[in-house]
This record gives structure tokens, C-alpha cells and sequence, in this order.
């Protein structure tokens, strides 16, 4: 049996003695997954993004990443994208999304095509050398994505990272991530308190309750992908979100009765 290429095993977070916000959470994601955890906020997506991404330690539990199998070309296993673009505001762009690189030990003119095929790939070959003031929230995500993308990770974690962007700003980044993430064959996990965002973006979606976070449900998105603009068009789509969101409510509502 293949391992997966994610695993949770009963995985719980504490914070102090009083604050569960994560437990007994249970998770296979295989290669070229794209998960969406979808559910209010303090249900735990976050705690549990951030325990995959090992920028949180487990209280108990187990999560395990599959090493990389021969001749798979990642330099790094896993890229991050926060809710916040958190760039340099003294850096330009070339200097934000050239960070991770230069903490490894890869100067300027070594990355300098790296960084190029980053800003090209999210549309922003002609900002290299502007200043993050200089650009709109949509731009500055963008550089964001780029930096977690120049180092070829196989993983690509996302943090609620359109949540403070207009809506046709968000339809396209979507659209980006969709396409950078089949492009690249990417493992994708994406948090989002949105059910149409989940259904567009994700081939499987996890639906966490609160209190503590954990997992209500695991549902599969029943059309093709990866996806384009038609299918938020498509009856498929409506029929998917009303499904989806039925879930949500339900899981809502046993939390209700539950505390």
C-alpha cells in the first residue's frame, strides 16, 4: 500500500491547560491533492495548517510527510502562503520573492531566473522593481505566491490568503492558484471559511466543527478538474455548493446542541 504523501494520526493541540483547538485529527492527502479546509472561524484550520507546516508542534499525535521519492525535483517540501502578504515594505519585489532563496545560501545572480519564472508565472514580470506601497492587495498576494513558489516545494500550504481581496480579484487568483497547481503537479491544503471558494478550488474538501476543532466530514467535489471560469457557471457547481454548504450548516448546527 503506497504511503500518502500527508498523514495526521489522532493529532491534538493544546494551547495552556484550558484551550483544545485541535483534536483527534485524522488526515490522509496524497500527491496532487488539493484540500480545502472549510469551517468557522476558531474551528482550528488554521492550528491544523500550521501543525502540518511544523511552525506549531503537536501535543499529540503524528503528522508525517513521505520523503521525496527518486528524481523528484523539490528543493523544498513545503511552500506557505499567509493570510497577510507579510512583504518586506523596504524590499522590491525581486528582494521579496528572492528571500527564501537567499536564506539558502543562492545569491542574487544565481536566482535571478528563479525569480523571474516566479513573478512571470502569478503575471507580475513588469514589478520586479517596484516597492510593495506601490502595489494593490491582489499584487502584493501575488508576490506572496511567487515567494512560496520559487523554491519548487511540493507542497503548497494557504492560509485564508484571499479572504481580505474583492471578489473578482479573488476569482482570479483562484484561477491561478488552480492553474499553478496543475502546472506544477503541486500538493495543495487551503483554508477558507468560503464554501464557493472550496468548491471551485478543491478536488476533496474537509469540513471542521469547533470546540474543539476536528473533523465533522470529508466530502469529494464530484466534477473534473483542475477547473476554469465555466464551471462556476455550470449546474454542477451550484448543485456542489448547495451540497457543501447543507454540510457546513448541519455540522453548525450539532455544534449548537453540543455546547
Amino acid at each position: 500500500m503506497n504511503q500518502p504523501l500527508i498523514r495526521m494520526d489522532r493529532v491534538r493541540k493544546e494551547f495552556g491547560r484550558s484551550v483544545v483547538a485541535v483534536d483527534n485529527m485524522s488526515l490522509t492527502i496524497e500527491k496532487g491533492d488539493f484540500i480545502s479546509f472549510l469551517g468557522p472561524s476558531g474551528c482550528g484550520k488554521s492550528t491544523a495548517l500550521r501543525m502540518i507546516a511544523g511552525l506549531l508542534p503537536v501535543t499529540a499525535g503524528t503528522i508525517d510527510i513521505k520523503p521525496p521519492e527518486a528524481g523528484e525535483q523539490a528543493e523544498q517540501d513545503l511552500g506557505f502562503v499567509f493570510q497577510e502578504p507579510t512583504l518586506m515594505p523596504w524590499a522590491r519585489v525581486f528582494d521579496n520573492v528572492w528571500l527564501p532563496l537567499r536564506l539558502a545560501g543562492v545569491g542574487r545572480n544565481r536566482a535571478r531566473e528563479r525569480v523571474e519564472q516566479a513573478l512571470r508565472e502569478v503575471g507580475l514580470s513588469k514589478f520586479e522593481r517596484a516597492y510593495p506601497r506601490e502595489l494593490s492587495g491582489g499584487m502584493k498576494m501575488r508576490v506572496s505566491i511567487a515567494r512560496a513558489m520559487v523554491t519548487r516545494p511540493r507542497i503548497l500550504l494557504m492560509d485564508e490568503p484571499f479572504a481580505a481581496l474583492d471578489e473578482m480579484t479573488r476569482m482570479k487568483l483562484n484561477n491561478d492558484v488552480v492553474r499553478l497547481s496543475a502546472e506544477h503537479g503541486l500538493t495543495v491544503v487551503f483554508v477558507t471559511h468560503s464554501v464557493f471558494e472550496s468548491v471551485y478550488l478543491s478536488n476533496r474538501i474537509v469540513v471542521m466543527a469547533a470546540r474543539p476543532g476536528r473533523v465533522a466530514e470529508e466530502l469529494q467535489v464530484g466534477a473534473p478538474w483542475p477547473r476554469g471560469d465555466d464551471f462556476r457557471t455550470s449546474q454542477t457547481y451550484a448543485d456542489e455548493c448547495r451540497r457543501v454548504s447543507a454540510e457546513l450548516k448541519e455540522t453548525l448546527h450539532d455544534d449548537d446542541i453540543d455546547h
